[in-house]
């Protein structure tokens, strides 16, 4: 009899609220399916229908495609809402759920608020909070107050969230946290798929793994296989190397990372840097191959010393790391500089060899051989000998005349450093000089031209101090006007002052500093990460996949981000 009963109220009931409000559609009215027990209280509850549960089953509303189960119901049905008390649930089509101790639902708005004990799960993901919201009219869901979601890959916290279900996305703001068994993500805003377990962060942002850490302030990442890149002040701390680029890539597989467009590769062991505006790291083979206005930096003696090449590669372990410069290599420090087609540095033996065609310049005088070697303290780590082998040649423009120039040369020559100053030159092996001297009145007294078969020469200041021949010295000095011209030259002569490297910019020529930077999608105007994310999922045509004023930077390096409304 109690069942009929209630069946007559609820008839009346909607047939009340139809007649009442003839201009809305019937589609949008709250339908009762299961009421149990009814009761009214005006004083607390005016115009309501109050329905609680039996002894069989809980309570149970209808909403467009949506079932609600609840112990008690406070049914608004002319303004077509309801308010829900007591193990909640409820169930859209097939996947979604949501349960919760209380609820407000508005069937005109379809936005239902509920809170206490708030989870809501598809079947794959599980979302908590204290209070959620859930707009099934935008099939959206979002929280304002903490909240966690929960799927087979990541545990991730925020204190703002937004669950898109439709493209199965969950938009987290604020002190966003994400936890996994092999790193940890703390981003200001990240966009989660869930379907891929992609990640789009923004604002500050760090993931931290087991033998890494990346920095950037805008970037993805694939949280299954930990691959991904950062634009805008990225960073990566990587196997005592510090990676930092307009846009920076990063797989943990391959044990692989590399930078585009502004990049300082930094040494922390032996605090060398590398710049250039592109660089590649293999962890494994603990290697740097860097290009396109690439310089290696080190500290000798508290000054700086500059390695450039078209092509840098640095190998090797900390203690045994090697740097070589390929194709119109340059090296400059204050106090020396050179060029050659490549030079070979290596740290175990202190030794930096220019090779191929180098010169040379120590202060004022110009050094050329067939093969230049640079010999380092390995104990102090400051320059200690020199080593020019065949067709050794110094030269330096005589600094009173500054027409004339004294000149060394022989098959080889072994030079030593005294407080990172070239001291002591020995030639050895058919020697040739030609000196201009000088009284204490700084007057030309003559013209030494002297060959035997050593010979040594004190330097001061870049010049020459004092020469001592060894061996069987044949030679003269000539007074200025009984040597000509002709003759003051030993054969090989080139002077070649206009090369000379005088700054550290020096090292650069044109197309080095000329160079059009890739354009690096996402650094300054982001695009749609959705159309990205399809992009990626390989669900997007090929003719929408890029715009056409866009360059991407690598196939697997696609750089794109789009800050998302805040007020969503």
């Amino acid at each position: 009899m109690r069942k009929i009963v209630f069946f007559f109220l609820s008839l009346f009931s909607f047939l009340s609220f139809a007649q009442e409000d003839e201009g809305k559609s019937t589609g949008r009215q709250i339908n009762i399916v299961y009421g149990a027990n009814f009761t009214k209280d005006e004083a607390q509850f005016p115009g309501a229908s109050i329905f609680s549960k039996d002894d069989e089953r809980q309570v149970q509303f209808e909403h467009q495609g949506a079932d609600l189960w609840c112990d008690i119901a406070i049914f608004y049905a002319q303004e077509n809402r309801l308010k829900a008390i007591g193990n909640i649930r409820m169930q859209q089509g097939d996947s979604i759920e949501m349960n919760s101790g209380k609820m407000d639902y508005d069937g005109n708005t379809r936005l239902a608020k509920a809170w206490e004990k708030v989870d809501l799960t598809d079947g794959k993901m599980t979302l908590t909070t204290d209070t959620l919201y859930f707009d099934r009219e935008n099939q959206l869901s979002y929280y304002r107050s903490g909240g966690k979601v929960v799927d087979s890959a990541n545990v991730l916290t925020s204190i703002i969230g937004n669950y898109f279900m439709e493209l199965k996305k969950v938009q987290f703001r604020k002190n966003v946290h994400i936890d996994n068994p092999e790193y940890i993500i703390d981003s200001e805003q990240l966009d989660y798929y869930r379907q891929s377990k992609n990640a789009y962060m923004y604002g500050p942002s760090t993931i931290t793994g087991e033998e890494y850490k990346i920095y950037c302030e805008r970037g993805f990442y694939d949280t299954t296989i930990e691959q991904g890149y950062g634009v805008k002040n990225t960073r990566i701390d990587y196997n005592n190397r510090i990676i930092e680029g307009d846009s920076v890539y990063f797989d943990k597989t391959s044990s692989f990372a590399s930078a585009t467009n502004n990049i300082t590769v930094t040494d922390t062991i032996n605090q060398g840097v590398v710049r250039a505006h592109y660089a590649e790291v293999f962890k494994e083979k603990d290697s740097l191959f860097a290009t396109k206005r690439a310089v290696a930096i080190n500290v000798v003696q508290n000054d700086s010393l500059y390695i450039h090449g078209d092509t840098l590669m640095v190998t090797g372990k900390p203690e045994s790391r090697i740097i070589r410069a390929f194709r119109n290599a340059k090296f400059f420090k204050t106090d020396l500089a050179g060029k050659c087609d490549s030079i070979h540095s290596e740290e175990k033996t202190g030794i930096t060899q220019l090779i191929t065609d180098p010169i040379m310049w120590n202060l004022d005088n110009q050094i050329t051989g067939d093969s230049i070697h640079l010999i380092s303290d390995l104990e102090t780590d400051q320059l200690d000998s020199l080593k020019v082998l065949d067709n050794a040649f110094i030269i330096s423009l005589d600094t009173i005349s500054k027409t004339g120039y004294n000149q060394a040369k022989g098959k080889d020559l072994f030079g030593k450093f005294i407080e990172n100053e070239l001291k002591i030159i020995d030639l050895v092996k058919n020697t040739e000089v030609i000196y201009y001297m000088y009284n204490d009145d700084q007057e030309l007294i003559g013209i030494d031209k002297t060959i035997c078969s050593k010979i040594r020469l004190i330097m001061a200041n870049s010049d020459i101090e004092d020469i001592t021949f060894f061996v069987n010295p044949d030679g003269d000095i000539f007074p200025d006007k009984d040597l000509p011209k002709e003759s003051r030259k030993l054969k090989g002569f080139i002077w070649r002052g206009e090369e000379r490297l005088r700054t550290k910019d020096d090292i650069f020529d044109f197309d080095d500093n000329n160079i059009t930077l890739i354009q690096i999608r996402g650094i300054d105007n982001p695009v749609d990460i959705d159309t990205e994310e399809r992009e990626r999922s390989g669900n997007l045509p090929a003719e929408e996949s890029q715009s056409p004023n866009t360059k991407a930077v690598n196939p697997k390096k696609v750089k794109v981000e789009k800050t998302v409304d805040s007020s969503q």
